[in-house]
């Protein structure tokens, strides 16, 4: 049998079928062989894992690079995050991403700077959604499909107040409407949500802050479990009426689990992602400005439906809604406990503890088993937005993006825990993550090596997306 150029032997291998004992081999940047460890080719570096975890590496299908933007324009700032975020991404076991393209501009002029911005700076390959937010963009849909962005994401009734400083326009429901009708014509298309009801948020908030209350639970009540759940509803029906297909977004609340399965019952194609932030905290935990998510964290109770709509397969994808916002625009100079009103929500630094909140909270407290976290986080997230069987399993012929996981690897998240933009800070900030990467492989190449980087920025790849990870005529 030929020598490899790289092959990772006595690991615990997750493949799309089984966990098997042995290991895979890659020969230039593609997985060329996966079974026993005697079944190997010979190769020219062999990594023994240990008796670990070797899965495919985590896809995050929810990020916004640009948000340096604070400091530098859009363009700017999109380059400066790439560099810097898809690091922390490689420390924490994330090899693919799929960011969200934002400005007011039509995005189709600008989509060789996106790609060269990426493919100069990142340390993993990428993808891209487009906001559409504006008339313009709902006309740019076909000619966006045709670049490989195949999805298109709606604030639907969001931001009629919030944030005008970002220049977002909300869609109301005809907007919503003519943006599913025209992504039902687009073979693979998919029309994104972010589910929440501004008119009721905007009379909550309203009424709290003249309360005086400016605690994290206040920002939750501000937004209700109901501001989502009538949303998704909506949704529902207008997918349904389209017969498009729709995903919701940063998936919160319990209430969303439920709507969901009901309408798929019914055959309606609409999906759901969740994040980390939401299957592990609740908005009564002490988190000050840096628990301020959109949107908020939620009670025990939709914590628990969450985690149950992953086991059965209502949601069906994890990501990270990963906001690059240095502390000082974070904590508009109120520090942690700042004025929760003012403060900037999102999360920060998500794609590097992406991986190891999902082995700590899931797999290691026997929420979720390793095969399904797996589908969740990698081959689901491939599937959906067009990237399978490239990307998202180990099997002869993808890529060879590889991630050893050493369950019982502990750190604390703290500074020196991250390796993304500073100053630090999230919602996991101070806690121990239990199930961390020893390993990082990308294209066969080990980029992260026992904590400490081994490569170069760029060299990877734009991946425009097709249906079903085939391209179209």
């Amino acid at each position: 049998m030929s020598a490899s150029d790289l092959r990772v032997v006595n690991a615990k291998v997750v493949t799309p079928n089984e966990t098997i004992l042995g290991g895979v081999a890659a020969e230039d940047g593609e997985i060329v062989a996966v079974g026993t460890d005697r079944a190997l080719p010979d190769a020219d570096r062999t990594i023994d894992a240990g008796g670990n975890y070797l899965i495919p590496g985590f896809i995050d299908p929810h990020v916004h690079w640009g948000l340096s933007r604070y400091e530098f324009d859009y363009h700017e700032g999109l380059a400066h995050d790439f560099e810097t975020e898809t690091r922390g991404a490689v420390h924490g076991g994330v090899t693919t991403v799929v960011d969200f393209l934002l400005q007011p501009e039509p995005y189709l002029p600008d989509m060789d700077y996106f790609v060269e911005a990426g493919e100069a700076n990142s340390y993993i390959d990428f993808a891209y959604h487009a906001i559409v937010h504006k008339d313009h963009h709902v006309d740019e849909i076909e000619g966006l499909a045709e670049e490989g962005v195949r999805s298109y994401k709606i604030f639907y009734n969001w931001y009629k107040h919030a944030s005008p400083e970002l220049g977002i326009e909300h869609s109301d429901s005809g907007r919503v409407y003519r943006v599913l009708d025209r992504v039902a014509d687009v073979e693979g298309g998919v029309v994104m949500f972010h589910a929440e009801n501004e008119d009721l948020a905007h009379e909550r908030r309203q009424e709290l802050q003249e309360e005086g209350r400016n605690d994290l639970q206040a920002w939750s009540e501000s937004a209700p479990n109901i501001c989502e759940a009538m949303q998704i509803e909506n949704i529902a029906k207008l997918t349904d009426y389209t017969d498009s297909t729709a995903y919701i977004v940063h998936m919160s609340t319990g209430e969303g689990v439920d709507i969901c399965r009901r309408y798929q019952e019914q055959g309606v194609d609409i999906s759901s992602e969740t994040l980390p932030a939401f299957l592990a905290h609740t908005n009564d935990q002490d988190l000050g400005v840096w628990g301020k998510i959109s949107p908020p964290l939620r009670g025990e109770a939709s914590r628990k439906k969450l985690w149950q709509g992953l086991r059965e397969g209502v949601v069906d994808y994890a990501g990270t809604d990963h906001c690059p916002h240095k502390k000082p625009f974070k904590e508009k100079d109120g520090g942690k406990y700042g004025d929760i009103w003012d403060a900037i929500p999102g999360d920060n630094n998500g794609i590097e503890y992406f991986l190891p909140a999902m082995m700590s909270y899931g797999v290691n407290e026997n929420r979720i088993g390793m095969e399904r976290l797996v589908e969740v986080c990698a081959e689901n997230n491939a599937r959906r937005w067009g990237l399978y069987p490239r990307k998202g399993a180990l099997v002869e012929g993808a890529d060879a993006d590889m991630v050893i996981v050493d369950l019982e690897k502990s750190a604390v998240v703290d500074d020196d825990f991250y390796h993304t933009m500073e100053p630090r800070y999230s919602t996991f900030h101070g806690e121990e993550l239990t199930g961390l990467p020893t390993h990082t492989i990308v294209g066969g190449e080990v980029v992260v090596e026992d904590g400490q980087l081994q490569v170069e920025k760029g060299g990877r790849s734009y991946l425009p997306r097709y249906a079903d990870g085939v391209p179209m005529d």
